[in-house]
């Protein structure tokens, strides 16, 4: 990659980090804002916004396939089985949220019960947003693919800003609770859909072409268990949380939990620059896409874990400035939040790396990982009865550092210390 190259690179990187930042600066700004609410809701709508991550599971290798599908599909035979398999692919999710929300309401008792959900609008909102959890992966890959970084952007603008209008008309203006904070969630998320969709309309358009779905299915399976653990490392433990502990506390936990994603949204759409480079490059490009990304996430992550560890109360002043008398107990629990994510973005650009590159022998420890993450709070669960909140908070959290470590060893080790042969050579061997 030449210096020119480079400087492109960080051009579009700095622009879905620009993006992202407008995204995140909005998205945090909601919480000061839904943080004047009772701490029992504004602990649901955090566990919820999280629940609503995990409904995305099943799309999270979505982007992905569709990024390299369309960061490949150079020929028009390529571009309309591209546009078909859109189609379809469309359809099908569509079907299948169709049954989760059927399954959601047919157990809104339990799962209100389990997650002290007190009005049950707030569980539909989350319902709805499963929709959108579903087809904004899909259009955005499609844009991520073909190198669309200004409509992706603006996908990313247009819901953080959306959301922060609609809860200030909502729990401001009109003094809602959590409900209607996940109601402004799912306003911003269609109207994000709706921008990316038209955005994708010319790829969607193009006639003919068959939607091959075994093979696609077999291409899907791995990136969506592979980004699917990374999805579930992230999100479990806030929904874990608040099965866990009473609702007037989990707030604390989840205030540790929204520092750390404020710490992603200056370093994962640098890996979104990364991940049509290196599916739709050659070796060299590759390589040095993925040097680019490693230093920009390392450089801004870094700094901003340095400087939280450091001060952990200031991003709780930052974010918690309504009520910060309450929310300043969670400083101790912010060390561990940041250089837990820090972990997990840092393996992720090397996931995804590995992934774009189709070396696919690291998912199965990508999901082992995730069943240990599952396995360690199941662990630690009995103990927390007999814990101060706080200290049982920072238990759970180290689990989720410790899973976060794991997972950064493993990427690092099958990208320099197991190599695969490429996937044409392994074909050519054949012939």
């Amino acid at each position: 990659m030449s210096a020119d190259s480079g400087k492109h690179f960080f051009k579009q990187a700095g622009w879905l980090v620009a993006a992202n930042l407008g995204c995140g600066v909005f998205m945090f700004a909601v919480h000061p804002l839904v943080s004047k609410l009772d701490p029992a809701e504004y602990g649901v709508f955090a566990t919820l916004l999280k629940v609503f991550l995990l409904l995305g599971v099943p799309a999270a290798g979505l982007q992905a396939v569709f990024a390299l599908q369309t960061a490949t599909a150079k020929e028009p035979a390529a571009q309309a089985e591209l546009a078909a398999t859109l189609r379809g692919v469309l359809r099908g999710t569509f079907v299948l949220w169709l049954l989760v929300l059927a399954v959601g309401l047919a157990f809104s008792d339990s799962i209100c019960a389990t997650l002290k959900i007190s009005n049950r609008t707030a569980l539909w909102a989350t319902l709805g947003l499963g929709l959108t959890s579903l087809w904004l992966p899909i259009l955005r890959g499609a844009l991520q693919g073909r190198q669309d970084f200004a409509g992706f952007g603006w996908t990313l603008i247009t819901d953080g800003v959306g959301r922060f209008g609609a809860v200030l008309v909502l729990v401001i203006f009109l003094q809602g609770q959590a409900a209607s904070a996940m109601a402004a969630a799912l306003f911003s998320q269609l109207a994000a859909v709706g921008l990316a969709w038209q955005a994708t309309r010319e790829l969607r358009a193009v006639a003919g072409g068959a939607f091959p779905w075994r093979p696609w299915l077999a291409r899907v399976l791995p990136l969506t268990l592979g980004m699917g653990a990374v999805m579930f490392i992230s999100t479990a433990d806030a929904v874990f949380v608040q099965s866990q502990f009473p609702k007037e506390i989990t707030a604390l936990y989840q205030a540790g939990v929204i520092v750390g994603f404020g710490l992603s949204q200056f370093t994962l759409p640098i890996a979104s620059v990364m991940f049509p480079k290196i599916a739709g490059g050659a070796d060299g490009g590759a390589d040095a896409a993925l040097r680019h990304t490693l230093l920009g996430t390392a450089t801004l992550g870094g700094a901003v874990a340095t400087v939280c560890s450091l001060l952990p109360t200031w991003p709780l002043h930052v974010v918690y400035f309504r009520n910060p008398t309450f929310y300043l107990q969670a400083a101790p629990l912010v060390p561990w939040f940041v250089w837990s994510i820090l972990f997990l973005v840092l393996g992720n650009v090397l996931v995804q790396n590995l992934l774009a590159r189709e070396r696919f022998a690291i998912v199965p420890w990508l999901v082992l990982i995730a069943a240990g993450f599952a396995g360690g709070l199941w662990w630690v669960q009995p103990k927390l009865g007999g814990m101060l909140p706080l200290a049982a908070f920072q238990l759970v959290a180290q689990v989720l550092c410790t899973a976060c470590a794991g997972l950064l060893g493993t990427a690092v080790f099958f990208t320099w210390g197991k190599r695969e042969a490429p996937k044409s050579t392994v074909q050519e061997s054949k012939v």
